[in-house]
């Protein structure tokens, strides 16, 4: 299938050969048709599969229609990277059509959100709480939007934003088009898609599998320190753009001053850094000005680098499905990736329900101390 068979107005098209769109991702194929016909889509897909096209076109196409100068789509992203960029997935077409969006989030001048909503907006993308701040301040009026999409709706419960969403949807009318997408399927998510979606389309693109494409391999912690390990492991491939995952926030910016002393090219990527910071430091990241940048779960969310060829757990998630989801930040795009991980004893457990749900045994290996 092509994307000139979704047959979208000339300007969304011309948008779409501009950025080099072809051929529809699984998501893409699947979720379109309904969202362009006003239906509600739940949709089960990894980071990178494509959702944020899939979502975020039709809402454009429909909005090509109606009265400008008002919020008329809501698009609520769990952080600010996830926000910024389908902010800027956004930003060609809208200056195609003429349609104005604007992000709201944490971290920078609430009032000068405040004033670009009242300039006139036709999209809101939002992290919920700031966003919540504003209705509360009676800065924005939701009471006309058409269309929501909850992005990354298992991390946003992760991050304890239900009660806040809830809040918000009692701001909406009750007529709109609904779109939730998420990772995985946690008791909650489908509490609240069975709440908010009316008779949805639902498209599962192997949300519980990893890519076939990555190459999973543990390697258990025995004597040697996991820091010695890892200075191991990226010699293999010095290069390579890499993303290492640690526990805390401490950790991850001790790790990176340890790997940048010893010569390689490292960064740390923190959730308590000023928002200029964290995108100057995702931009040099994607850029390649440095290769290895280490982060907990909450700082890597949002985070969209289609060339990350390796992912390390120097220390291992809590879950299987926050396993799967990091590790699918690699082998994007069809392209092979590898996930290592670090385990220690008190990781047994979780190594033997990751093998349970993907129904195979993952590959244990060993390093040589690094010269």
């Amino acid at each position: 299938m092509l994307f000139s068979e979704f047959d979208f107005h000339s300007k969304i098209a011309a948008g779409i050969r501009a950025c080099g769109y072809t051929q529809p991702t699984p998501i893409q194929e699947q979720a379109i048709p309904h969202a362009l016909n006003g239906g509600d889509v739940m949709g089960l897909a990894q980071t990178g599969t494509g959702k944020t096209a899939a979502f975020a076109l039709p809402i454009l196409e429909r909005l090509l229609e109606g009265r400008r100068g008002h919020p008329r789509s809501l698009i609520l992203a769990p952080t600010r990277e996830l926000a910024e960029q389908t902010f800027e997935f956004m930003q060609p077409f809208c200056r195609k059509t003429g349609l104005r969006a604007v992000t709201v989030y944490g971290g920078v001048s609430k009032p000068a959100q405040a004033a670009r909503i009242r300039s006139g907006v036709d999209i809101i993308v939002a992290c919920p709480g700031r966003l919540l701040d504003l209705v509360n301040d009676r800065a924005v009026n939701l009471s006309r939007i058409q269309s929501l999409v909850l992005d990354e709706g298992d991390r946003m419960l992760d991050m304890g934003f239900m009660p806040d969403i809830r809040r918000i949807l009692q701001q909406l009318p009750n007529q709109r088009q609904n779109m939730l997408f998420s990772a995985t399927m946690p008791a909650d998510i489908r509490h609240l898609a069975e709440e908010i979606l009316q008779e949805p389309a639902w498209i599962q693109i192997d949300h519980e599998q990893p890519l076939e494409n990555i190459t999973q391999c543990l390697y258990p912690v025995q004597r040697q320190p996991k820091s010695e390990m890892l200075l191991a492991l990226l010699g293999q491939k010095k290069d390579e753009a890499t993303l290492v995952f640690t526990r805390t926030k401490h950790m991850a910016t001790k790790l990176a001053k340890r790997l940048s002393s010893a010569g390689l090219r490292a960064r740390d990527l923190q959730g308590n850094m000023s928002q200029n910071n964290r995108r100057r430091v995702l931009q040099d990241f994607k850029s390649g000005r440095f290769n290895i940048l280490v982060a907990t779960d909450v700082a890597s969310r949002g985070i969209d680098v289609t060339r990350i060829g390796h992912v390390i757990n120097y220390d291992m998630p809590d879950t299987a499905e926050n396993y799967t989801h990091r590790i699918g930040r690699t082998g994007r795009a069809s392209r092979s990736g590898q996930a290592s991980s670090f385990v220690e004893s008190k990781d047994f457990r979780l190594v033997k329900a990751i093998e349970r749900s993907q129904d195979r045994r993952l590959r244990r290996m060993s390093l040589k101390p690094a010269a």
